[in-house]
């Protein structure tokens, strides 16, 4: 245990009170950082209950599919397996885009993402591989294959729909992704209906549970850089 700090010995009245002043100082300095633990205790709760809402928002949001006529539909990448073959995000996003275009939602699919990591082949590649095995003709897709992250789809993807006269899509992702991926896309002016994969073909619990925490960390990230205009878009892993 550490010793109370004490004041020097003092033999006159002026020890006296150079030993009161340093005692009271020493006391304003506890009554400070106890109100100082009160203070952050309080934003950590704050914190916390905010977390919890933006969980709920997120999963009330990627649940219910909003998906209306449009332009195009727009299917957001997911990682590729180690053979450059679709993963099971970017397969079961793809699938859900043929019925979209089959139900007649929109007359094209954008398939956008670029190279993840070190692949030599882009998910919009892949993307558009699996919407051509579930007969869906060439000329109705379009690769966006330059962008690393959501918010880079929806600069790319903007490109491509102003320089064709569109302003409207379906974006087509898990339900977990589409609450930000709304944001973006609205964000850079685009008209956008959100549908989400099937319950029937959702990642299982401890997957899903992961992914939402990076929603949360990759939600945070957003609106800590549109406060301070930070340029970045791209961070790897979200």
């Amino acid at each position: 245990m550490n010793p109370t700090p004490q004041s020097p010995p003092h033999r006159n009245g002026e020890g006296t009170f150079i030993s009161e002043r340093y005692t009271r100082r020493q006391t304003r300095r506890r009554r400070a950082r106890r109100r100082l633990l009160k203070v952050l205790l309080v934003v950590g709760l704050m914190w916390g209950w905010g977390v919890v809402a933006l969980l709920m928002v997120i999963e009330a949001f990627g649940r219910q599919d909003y998906a209306q006529p449009a332009d195009v539909i727009i299917v957001l990448g997911a990682g590729l397996r180690r053979d450059n073959s679709p993963g099971p995000a970017l397969t079961r996003r793809s699938l859900h885009a043929v019925e979209l275009w089959q139900a007649g939602y929109a007359p094209r699919i954008i398939c956008s993402g670029g190279k993840p990591g070190n692949r030599t082949r882009s998910e919009a590649d892949a993307c558009a591989e699996l919407l051509r095995a579930n007969g869906i003709p060439a000329d109705v897709i379009i690769q966006e294959d330059r962008s690393r992250s959501t918010e880079e789809n929806a600069l790319e993807t903007q490109a491509i729909m102003l320089a064709n006269g569109w302003r409207s899509a379906v974006i087509v992702s898990d339900g977990f992704h589409l609450f930000r991926a709304r944001h973006l896309f609205e964000g850079v002016g685009l008209t956008v209906f959100t549908s989400p994969v099937p319950d029937d073909r959702r990642p299982l619990f401890g997957e899903y549970a992961s992914y939402m925490l990076r929603e949360v960390i990759a939600y945070h990230w957003q609106l800590f850089k549109e406060t301070f205009n930070i340029p970045v878009t791209y961070v790897q892993s979200i």
